[in-house]
């Protein structure tokens, strides 16, 4: 009795249209399309999308179908020529696209973002004071990630660029009202400081013994001087002087847990098997008295 089959009829359906595309500078000067994620399409797309109930936000899946490269945006305007959509250049580098090539666009419906990581493509990017602060508010102008994407963006007069190198959850994903976390990779053409490698290498290397022993000051290392100018007749042979005591305070990295270490100093031994050399032993008043004047003969 009541015919409710053509009200119902686009219910369900998904759009889908091939489109002429053109970058942004062709339809005229707008910056704010240039630096963002959205494109501009004709009133017709609007119409259509109207009739088939589109969920909001709008959010589309381009296509190049000759290399079948993808990449998704959202729509800023609906006042684009008929056949035509205008897109920012960069999202045409992306999809390797020319001034008038063809174009697939597909509505989506994308997951909300949790994380993203970038990658910058200039050392340049490491000059920005607070870099999560100038892509949050970069990132306003876009609707949604694509990972492999390249995108750009301006700040303080000085174009950025940056690769989606991961997204979650999915490989698309809408960043429109999200609470998103963000990660960098380090920035092409980074190169670790020299300082800090070789802090680095030190680190790596095995533990010498030598590097417990004090290298200060050491008191009667060098020849003395006499008053008068005379170098001492007898030449003395050099003594040799014992290591120095080892510096406290110092890890023993060798330290393995569980075990208990005693270091013994082992007594020099001599040829025959005695422990000491009995003709090195300190004996007092063992040398030959003198006197400092001549003694007068008695008679």
């Amino acid at each position: 009795m009541f015919g409710f089959g053509p009200l119902f009829h686009d219910i369900g359906r998904t759009f889908n249209a091939t489109y002429r595309c053109y970058s942004v500078t062709m339809y005229g000067d707008r910056e704010d399309v240039e630096r963002g994620g959205k494109i501009i399409m004709p009133p017709s797309a609007l119409d259509q999308l109207t009739r088939l109930h589109i969920q909001y936000p709008m959010l589309f899946k381009l296509t190049n179908k000759k290399i079948k490269r993808e990449s998704h945006c959202g729509v800023l305007e609906f006042v684009a020529d008929e056949g035509r959509i205008y897109i920012p250049y960069w999202m045409m580098k992306n999809l390797v696209l020319q001034e008038g090539d063809l174009v697939q666009v597909d509505n989506v419906s994308l997951p909300v973002a949790t994380f993203a990581k970038f990658q910058p493509q200039s050392v340049d990017f490491l000059d920005i004071t607070n870099p999560k602060a100038v892509l949050e508010n970069a990132l306003r102008s876009f609707a949604c990630l694509t990972t492999d994407d390249m995108i750009e963006f301006k700040y303080n007069e000085r174009l950025y660029e940056l690769r989606v190198l991961e997204t979650k959850p999915g490989k698309a994903v809408s960043i429109i009202e999200c609470d998103m976390n963000v990660d960098f990779a380090p920035s092409v053409g980074y190169k670790e400081p020299e300082s800090q490698r070789r802090e680095d290498h030190h680190e790596t290397e095995p533990m010498d013994d030598t590097d417990n022993a004090d290298t200060g000051f050491i008191p009667f290392a060098c020849q003395g001087n006499r008053l008068d100018g005379k170098k001492k007749g007898a030449e003395t042979s050099p003594i040799q002087l014992p290591n120095a005591a080892p510096r406290r305070g110092i890890p023993n990295y060798n330290y393995k847990k569980g075990t208990i270490t005693f270091i013994r100093t082992p007594r020099p031994t001599v040829p025959n098997g005695n422990t000491e050399d009995k003709s090195k032993v300190f004996e007092a008043f063992s040398g030959e008295g003198q006197s400092l004047r001549k003694t007068k003969g008695r008679k």
